[in-house]
């Protein structure tokens, strides 16, 4: 049996920040943050923090252009995401086409119990030159 992990002091810091914050963060931006509120947090915990949240659907974890792993405080269930590259800016769009056409594949090639996740990248009417 795996136990859930301890809701220590540092962890209860990284979760209080994410409920502040809007738009997507990297582990090591939330971490400067922390440090920039006096808050003793070690970047390991907050790798194991934000995936613990994202493990628990409490914050949306998303991989950039680049691969590095993003969070957001969830704002509710399954949605894609719309990213700017520049600013980080995302919007959250609904995608009952990929629905559809993701379960069509999944049936076609005998899978079953699917999930999928979809970010889109682009830039950001404002960061257009």
């Amino acid at each position: 049996m795996v136990e859930a992990p301890r809701n220590t002091r540092q962890r209860r810091a990284v979760a209080e920040l994410m409920e502040d914050l809007d738009g997507f963060r990297s582990a090591q931006q939330i971490h400067a943050l922390l440090e920039s509120r006096d808050q003793n947090v070690g970047l390991s915990t907050v790798y194991r923090t934000l995936q613990a949240l994202a493990d628990a659907d409490e914050v949306d974890a998303l991989r950039s252009d680049d691969g590095e792993t993003l969070y957001r405080r969830c704002s509710r269930g399954h949605h894609h995401h719309l990213v700017c590259r520049d600013c980080g800016r995302t919007v959250e769009v609904e995608g009952p086409t990929v629905e559809r056409w993701a379960d069509r594949v999944a049936e076609e090639n005998g899978f079953a119990d699917i999930s999928h996740t979809l970010e889109i990248f682009g830039t950001c009417a404002s960061c257009r030159p």
